[in-house]
């Protein structure tokens, strides 16, 4: 026998869109249950990477300064190698604002760090190792989701679903929502090198015909 839980709104995917859609629903007053199939945010992302408009609505949200306590790296401009000239890409340091920087950080810091915020509402449940399943539907309208917990099986009642459980998301596969694939005429190698004190802070790239680094 499958439990049942029910709110306004459920985000199957807890990742920086469903957590923080989450978030800033339940701060809105509604009811929401985000669904997080893993254990703890403590993986490997191609991404760490907290850009201007992200800081800039952490600041209209009150969490700024607090979010800027943790471990951060600051870049204000980007460069590009193009051949053997050098050609600044991005100045970010020219925005208005504190905000004119990317901050460098562990994504899963950003997540814990939503999630501690977001745990405070009353309104709000994250319920981790928790995977949607299925759509839940009456008639041709989607009225829940259908999940897997470490209990078991659940089903969870949401007059609002959203999906947020990536490129391969079942949820859009179970709505039956079409999809383009664009593709990418390249393959790409991502890998990781430490940084020492006395490197640059701002970040660049090497582009030649047919490579880029």
């Amino acid at each position: 026998m499958s439990a049942t839980l029910s709110a306004q709104c459920c985000v199957v995917g807890g990742g920086p869109a469903g957590l923080m859609a989450g978030f800033l629903l339940a701060r809105a007053g509604v009811d929401v249950i985000v669904l997080e199939k893993h254990a703890d945010f403590l993986r490997d992302f191609r991404g760490d990477t907290i850009h201007p408009s992200t800081l800039r609505i952490m600041d209209e949200l009150g969490l700024l300064d607090e979010f800027l306590r943790l471990p951060h790296h600051k870049t204000y401009e980007l460069s590009a190698w193009i051949g053997e000239r050098q050609y600044k890409v991005a100045d970010f340091s020219s925005l208005p604002g504190k905000c004119n920087f990317i901050a460098f950080m562990p994504q899963w810091d950003f997540l814990d760090f939503i999630a501690e915020h977001a745990r405070a509402l009353p309104n709000f449940r994250l319920l981790m190792q928790t995977a949607g399943e299925r759509l839940l539907f009456d008639g041709e309208r989607v009225c829940g989701v259908s999940a897997t917990g470490p209990e078991g099986e659940l089903n969870i009642e949401a007059k609002l679903v959203i999906a947020a459980d990536g490129r391969s998301s079942r949820m859009r596969e179970d709505a039956k929502l079409p999809v383009e694939d664009f593709g990418a005429p390249m393959d790409v190698l991502w890998f990781k090198l430490p940084r020492k004190e006395s490197d640059p802070d701002e970040s660049f790239g090497r582009i030649a015909p047919g490579r880029m680094l």
